[in-house]
């Protein structure tokens, strides 16, 4: 049946939708706050089931009991994957609401990632959720809203700020930061993420223009897919493996890498609780509904700090990080003299939690959650706007607004679509 309304998004994310916004699930870890003992494996319910969803079934510490896909083919594949005594939906709600699911993983395009995520946290569930952590920037303030008024526990699956060797750096980040924390390279300082400091911008994530309309197949829920997205045509270029090329649910490379790549130099330059003041692009003009190509955004703080995205490469000597008194370039080189034995004088970067299970057990904030993935997702969110808007824009950290451009604001929380199944 179809539900009629002339909500916003930001209406559509503080109100819920259906049944699940009526009434608040308790699952068995929030009884007591204490009531799952450590020795207990947590249940799972994943949403989005495609390669990525998929890819997410097999964690150390859990078990999935619930799937949802609105494609089918994709269903029956997960079940024939997890075995018998798995459940499966067509509608995440119905997932939401069990209450013998622990973690709501979701694996979705990036449009239903807001939506999901903030009706999950009404449900009393903990989340996981897939990278960009949301489509636009209302989106991550009412999911960081709805996970800190509901208790839940927040992760977000970008892991490099923690672990494993980032990119072309050929080292962990926890040293790199230690060298920010040091002062040897002094302040402000400029991040350069260029295919020659180790970053590939994935330039064919691009969108096709003048689709032609062709029969949606049976096997997928086309109109739900779509969930709150402007309705467009069907063509299966829009959908699974190259949604990101289209604006209405990603936003081409800059939405497929951008928190993995921004993330850790967000923590590196010690900005977890602020954003840029400015967006600067060089990019040819895009197409309204097709992601296209660009050149360069640079970023800038309100104290000089930078960040280059170079998707061109043009300069093969630039260093990854450099400072008035330094550079630190791809592999830990740097030109600062005995930089290591200089280093170990230092203390380390305070420890994190980065284990997602010990989160929910015991209720402690996980290394990357719903404050600071809100703000390293704001900066994929301001590139994408300036990139659609095809200007420069300006930007208060605090109010969370652009300065003198109601185009750019309106596309902070654009409205959802007005009639969904």
């Amino acid at each position: 049946m179809e539900q009629k309304n002339s909500q916003s998004r930001r209406t559509f994310l503080r109100n819920g939708i259906g049944a699940v916004a009526a009434f608040t699930i308790v699952p068995r870890h929030v009884l007591g706050r204490g009531y799952l003992a450590p020795s207990d494996q947590l249940t799972k319910g994943v949403i989005g089931t495609g390669e990525m969803g998929k890819g997410h079934f097999g964690y150390a510490g859990t078990r999935v009991v619930a799937i949802c896909d609105v494609d089918k083919l994709h269903l029956q594949q997960a079940r024939e994957m997890l075995g018998g005594g798995v459940k499966a939906f067509s509608d995440y709600r119905e997932l939401i609401r069990l209450p013998e699911v622990d973690i709501v993983h979701i694996a979705t395009p990036p449009h239903w990632h807001g939506i999901m995520a903030v009706e999950a946290a009404r449900a009393g569930k903990d989340i996981w959720c897939e990278k960009p952590m949301t489509r636009t920037i209302g989106e991550g303030k009412r999911v960081q809203e709805a996970v800190q008024q509901f208790g839940s526990m927040f992760r977000l699956n970008t892991w490099f700020r923690f672990e494993d060797n980032f990119y072309g750096m050929n080292t962990p980040v926890k040293p790199i930061k230690k060298l920010v924390n040091s002062g040897l390279l002094g302040w402000p300082l400029t991040v350069t993420l260029s295919t020659h400091t180790g970053f590939d911008w994935k330039q064919h994530w691009i969108g096709k223009t003048n689709l032609p309309a062709v029969p949606v197949p049976a096997e997928l829920d086309y109109d739900r897919w779509l969930g709150p997205a402007p309705y467009k045509p069907y063509h299966p270029h829009r959908v699974h493996q190259s949604f990101r090329g289209y604006w209405d649910y990603d936003g081409g490379g800059l939405g497929d890498m951008g928190q993995h790549y921004l993330d850790p130099v967000q923590y590196i330059l010690g900005k977890d609780d602020t954003s840029p003041v400015s967006v600067e692009i060089d990019a040819p003009q895009q197409h309204p509904d097709a992601v296209g190509t660009w050149r360069k955004i640079i970023y800038t703080y309100r104290d000089g700090c930078r960040i280059i995205l170079d998707a061109e490469g043009k300069d093969e000597k630039a260093a990854f990080l450099e400072g008035p008194s330094g550079k630190l370039y791809p592999g830990f080189r740097s030109d600062i003299p005995d930089l290591a034995k200089k280093l170990a004088g230092y203390p380390d970067p305070p420890p994190q939690v980065t284990d997602f299970m010990l989160t929910v057990k015991e209720r402690r904030k996980f290394a990357l959650n719903e404050v600071n993935g809100h703000r390293s997702c704001t900066l994929v969110n301001m590139g994408k706007i300036a990139l659609q808007l095809g200007r420069s824009l300006e930007f208060d950290p605090d109010r969370q607004r652009f300065l003198y451009d109601d185009g750019a604001n309106n596309l902070i929380d654009p409205p959802a679509r007005a009639s969904w199944a």
